[in-house]
């Protein structure tokens, strides 16, 4: 993973509350987590939008 030292504004309390939620010990963490699921929700959103209706789930037989 490529990183990199930024500065930016952050609402601290946010952040915190963010880490405790995504059970990550620090903001920088709850950061990156955030930033993946809204990547992840984005994708899935368009994949939902181009498919819509035509994807079928198979159940799992044990």
């Amino acid at each position: 993973m490529a990183t990199t030292m930024t500065s930016i504004r952050l609402d601290t309390r946010l952040a915190d509350r963010a880490a405790k939620v995504l059970g990550v010990k620090s903001r920088t963490e709850a950061v990156h987590v955030a930033l993946r699921e809204v990547v992840a929700l984005k994708n899935f959103q368009r994949l939902m939008t181009k498919n819509g209706g035509k994807l079928r789930f198979g159940a799992h037989v044990e």
